[in-house]
């Protein structure tokens, strides 16, 4: 089991930046994937970002290539979300998740067996 718990949200301007952290606890912390997902009022949860267990590859949806950046530090069993440029679109509540080994998926919601309680993200005009 891992526990995921995330920080660092709260309200921005348009523009503005946040760096979201995700602690987690558990055991091997490091053999797992992760990634980042956000959920808008009335909307689908969607795949935000995605970093491999040594923090060597990267993914991202287009919405966020070039002003998001995923990041782990696995010293510290934490998973972060650099966020610039924010955008009132980027409004939602983040999640940070952690891969399981049943498959691969890395912006499918269902390879993920962990999930923090989620940081709500907003963004004003």
């Amino acid at each position: 089991q891992v526990q995921l718990v995330e920080s660092g949200g709260g309200l921005v301007q348009a523009g503005g930046s946040l760096r979201l952290s995700c602690a987690a606890s558990g055991r091997t912390f490091s053999s797992y994937a992760m990634g980042w997902f956000r959920q808008a009022p009335g909307k689908e949860r969607e795949f935000v970002a995605a970093i491999n267990w040594s923090g060597g590859t990267t993914y991202y949806a287009d919405f966020v290539k070039g002003r998001f950046t995923i990041s782990r530090d696995n010293t510290k069993n934490t998973v972060y979300l650099r966020m610039h440029s924010l955008k009132p679109e980027d409004t939602a509540v983040y999640y940070c998740a952690a891969h399981g080994d049943r498959g691969f998926g890395y912006a499918s919601m269902k390879w993920y067996d962990y999930w923090g309680q989620g940081t709500q993200v907003t963004v004003s005009s």
